[in-house]
């Protein structure tokens, strides 16, 4: 993974994202997992003489992290910053408040951007000769009903001031003062300098997992691509969702079109759900060349610390040899025939000691097929459909405002 010196390299960054520090899998602990995923990180940053590390959000699993995650985090950071300087964003598990108690530590390494004047302020990372190299702007996680109000000010928006309450209004607006700023900078430098934009959101052209937290604000919760494509950024460092991909519309780096933006989500680094079962976990290494454009992505692997799979068959079949690669997998296990198998968990946990689900599914009972409810599924959708099943009728309009209503209440009281 190392490059010789004589590599025409300008900057080398390490984009990561949603640690979710302080998670546990099914009632598992992850801190072992958390702790080799940090270990790895640093040595990478210091191997491949990274320039900067960019964090872009989800850095704990909730807003009031267990002490255990605190204390890792702290660790962490001292040790990246002892090697490049640190860029991290609050994401929407986590309190931008308490994030930022730790913006004013390590003041010349540790750029925590948790506040919205901020957004239009880079963090501006040196070259090898001392010049800019890469300006860096960090905005975080922005909930349209905390920040609208705020960001119309900032944005200098026409009119009442007053942005509409959405996910693609609000970033819409962060993205318009970086716009502004970065043309004044290229401007004044009379160079093109590199520019990358970190942010938290659900960005249209990305597929989610079923461990993302929902985002839906006056039922909408994604964000044009497009929005970010017409900044004027080399690469956008995005954060939200848990599988690494490259946004659909994103430049590929090996293609000659340097004018368009390279669109990322680093992805979590370890699986949080079944969903991400299939998913290739992992940190990008992202090179800008000379003239500013990225010039490459790497995906170093994240260390994996048991693989998740699924287990599905008669009894026979889940203790035969089909499934004996699984056995000392993380493993959701459904077992299907007439009759419920006496003692079927401790049978089960004797060939699959780190099942971590275990069903039983009649093959004569009837079910009415249904369509499976996920993370991914609407909850308005399925609100309506369970209003429906009780009442034989759809809600109507005004009903559905009351339950819209009550669901984004609800979520912002489960995120505190």
């Amino acid at each position: 993974m190392s490059h010789p010196a004589s590599d025409l390299v300008a900057m080398r960054i390490l984009h990561t994202s949603d640690w979710h520090l302080g998670r546990t899998l099914r009632g598992v602990d992850l801190s072992d997992a958390h702790a080799a995923f940090l270990n790895q990180l640093v040595a990478v940053a210091r191997s491949e003489r990274a320039d900067a590390v960019l964090v872009s959000g989800d850095v704990f699993d909730r807003a009031l992290p267990p002490l255990d995650a605190v204390n890792m985090l702290n660790d962490a950071l001292a040790r990246l910053t002892e090697v490049a300087p640190v860029v991290l964003i609050p994401g929407n598990h986590d309190s931008p408040q308490r994030l930022g108690l730790n913006a004013k530590l390590l003041r010349n390494q540790l750029h925590i951007r948790a506040t919205l004047a901020d957004i239009a302020h880079p963090v501006v990372l040196p070259d090898s000769t001392g010049h800019d190299g890469l300006v860096v702007y960090a905005i975080p996680y922005l909930d349209p009903d905390m920040t609208r109000d705020r960001l119309g000010e900032l944005a200098g928006v026409d009119g009442d001031g007053r942005i509409a309450r959405s996910h693609e209004a609000v970033v819409g607006a962060a993205l318009s003062m970086v716009h502004r700023d970065l043309a004044r900078r290229r401007s004044a430098n009379g160079t093109r300098i590199p520019a990358a934009v970190m942010a938290h959101a659900f960005v249209t052209g990305a597929q989610p997992s079923d461990s993302e937290r929902d985002l839906r604000i006056g039922g909408v919760d994604s964000v044009p691509a497009a929005l970010f494509a017409d900044v004027g950024a080399d690469y956008v460092a995005l954060g939200h969702l848990h599988g690494a991909q490259a946004v659909a519309g994103s430049r590929d780096p090996a293609s000659d079109h340097d004018e368009e933006a390279v669109m990322r989500y680093a992805g979590s680094p370890l699986a949080f759900s079944f969903s991400e079962q299939h998913q290739h976990k992992s940190t990008a290494l992202v090179t800008f060349d000379e003239a500013g454009p990225v010039a490459s992505v790497e995906l170093i692997p994240t260390p994996v610390p048991r693989r998740l799979s699924d287990v599905r068959g008669s009894l026979q079949q889940v203790l035969g040899e089909d499934f004996a690669a699984q056995r000392d997998d993380w493993t959701r296990v459904v077992v299907t025939g007439e009759d419920r198998p006496a003692d079927l968990s401790r049978t089960v946990k004797k060939a699959f000691p780190h099942a971590l689900e275990i069903r039983f599914e009649s093959t004569l009972r009837e079910r009415e097929v249904r369509a499976t409810v996920s993370a991914q599924a609407d909850p308005l959708d399925v609100v309506g459909q369970f209003v429906a099943d009780v009442s034989n009728r759809r809600p109507d309009a005004a009903e559905l405002t009351v339950l819209r209503t009550a669901l984004e209440r609800a979520t912002k009281q489960g995120e505190r």
